[in-house]
């Protein structure tokens, strides 16, 4: 792999390295969403993602209370609060610690402006989730960048192209 350019900076070997001993579990997933600069998504069935950089932007009501949000693109402009801020860069902390008064006072806000509906343990109405257009192109584009690279490609187009299946 190294002797193809793959971009690898180390090795390692052993279930020790990801999980501890004690937590043997680590109930995650981790999906690319781009490489090199290239959107890149996930298309199985029941496991598709949206491709690229994203922001989620939260609209509130009259009420204060929170109304829904849009899911788009990095550098889209949508209306709203965009909720995804940079709080690491090259391995330092961007910004202060809170205190763990200010952190307690933020959750209390912003449960403060839940919706009734989501407050509650019974299950809630869907909360509105809206796609912006631009992340449907975005979409649409690796889609097509797939379709074209598989036309007789092996079975890791998908990959090297712009998904994974």
């Amino acid at each position: 792999m190294l002797a193809a350019g793959a971009p690898i900076d180390g090795f390692g070997i052993g279930t020790s390295l990801t999980t501890s001993s004690d937590a043997p579990a680590l109930d995650c997933a981790y999906k690319l969403q781009e490489y090199a600069g290239v959107a890149r998504r996930k298309l199985s069935a029941g496991k598709a993602t949206w491709p690229g950089r994203k922001q989620v932007w939260r609209s509130h009501g009259a009420d204060g209370r929170i109304a829904g949000d849009i899911l788009s693109v990095v550098d889209d402009d949508q209306p709203g609060t965009p909720l995804l801020v940079p709080v690491m860069r090259g391995g330092r902390r961007i910004a202060p610690q809170s205190t763990l008064a200010a952190m307690r006072t933020f959750a209390a806000e912003a449960l403060s402006r839940l919706p009734n509906d989501l407050r509650r343990l019974d299950p809630a109405p869907a909360y509105p989730v809206t796609v912006a257009p631009k992340l449907h192109a975005l979409a649409e584009a690796v889609d097509r960048r797939l379709a074209a690279s598989q036309g007789g490609a092996g079975s890791d187009a998908g990959t090297r192209n712009g998904s994974c299946r």
